[in-house]
């Protein structure tokens, strides 16, 4: 087996944001109320995005870290934080059908870090995905035929069981869940 020292970091932002909301509520025992469909979340919480690439590339050298996610008010700062630690951070405007490009550019981007690394710079590395969604799976398919490994971070009630048998290594936020955010 090959010894992958470097890695891209793709990050679904809202579903890591969201799904850490919800798992910070459950911690929190906070309920959902009588009239409330959707699962309880801690708007409180939030991402620190420097302990999120520093826990995800565990030792490897960072080759690119994208983010990926809807575009803030003008006044949000979340973003900017995001860059200052490294992120490459691409938005979209939300449609009423949701993000649908938000995993499509994930993806785009993917193929494009791993074609290069295949085509000019010879060698494969770790693909470290940060999203529970199945709409991944070309990607992790590529990735695994072009010779990288593949990791998939995501909390663990929301990963995809079909995503999960995909990747080499499942790690879940919920294990470093105090060192990602606060």
């Amino acid at each position: 087996m090959e010894n992958f020292s470097e890695c891209l970091i793709l990050v679904d932002n809202s579903n890591v944001w969201i799904e850490g909301m919800k798992f910070s509520a459950r911690r929190q025992s906070i309920l959902r109320g009588p009239l409330d469909e959707k699962d309880p979340q801690d708007w409180n919480w939030r991402i620190d995005f420097g302990s999120l690439l520093r826990e995800v590339a565990n030792g490897h050298k960072i080759i690119q870290a994208i983010l990926v996610g809807s575009e803030p008010p003008p006044n949000d700062t979340v973003w900017n934080a995001a860059r200052q630690q490294g992120f490459e951070v691409i938005t979209y405007q939300r449609s009423q059908a949701g993000e649908k490009s938000v995993d499509t550019e994930l993806v785009a981007r993917g193929l494009e870090v791993i074609y290069k690394y295949k085509y000019v710079e010879k060698r494969p590395a770790v693909l470290k995905l940060l999203s529970g969604d199945r709409d991944f799976v070309p990607l992790i398919q590529t990735a695994y035929r072009e010779g990288w490994e593949t990791e998939l971070w995501g909390f663990g009630s929301s990963l995809s069981v079909e995503l999960a048998q995909m990747a080499n290594r499942v790690c879940t936020l919920d294990d470093v869940f105090d060192r990602i955010g606060k």
